[in-house]
């Protein structure tokens, strides 16, 4: 079994930057793919980012590229989201997650298995 725990969530102005945290109790082989999600008020849930654990491999959605950072720390069973540049647009529900497979640039949630509660992201105008 594996349990997912965020951290990191809270309130910025536009432009400011945060760091989201995903602890990993359990365990999480090589194969395995991690990743962001997040869900804003009346709206659908939607991939940020995945890497695959074993190399580290990274797909983002287009509206975080070149503003957000997924990296994983294997020796510490930590999965972090650095957001940078934040925008109003950014506001939502932020989930960490994992999937017993390899991650795609579909970012689609539908293979991931295991779920966080959440960490809230608020980013004011």
């Amino acid at each position: 079994q594996v349990q997912l725990v965020e951290s990191g969530g809270g309130s910025v102005q536009a432009g400011g930057s945060l760091r989201l945290s995903c602890s990993v109790f359990g365990y999480i082989y090589l194969n395995y793919c991690m990743g962001w999600f997040r869900q804003a008020p009346g709206k659908e849930r939607e991939g940020v980012a995945v890497v695959v654990i074993e190399d580290g491999t990274t797909y983002y959605d287009d509206s975080v590229k070149g503003r957000f950072t997924i990296a994983r720390d294997n020796a510490k069973n930590t999965l972090y989201l650095h957001m940078n540049s934040l925008k109003p647009e950014d506001t939502a529900m932020y989930y960490c997650a994992a999937a017993p497979s390899g991650c795609d640039s579909s970012l689609e949630d539908r293979r991931f298995r295991y779920w966080g509660q959440g960490t809230q992201v608020t980013v004011s105008s």
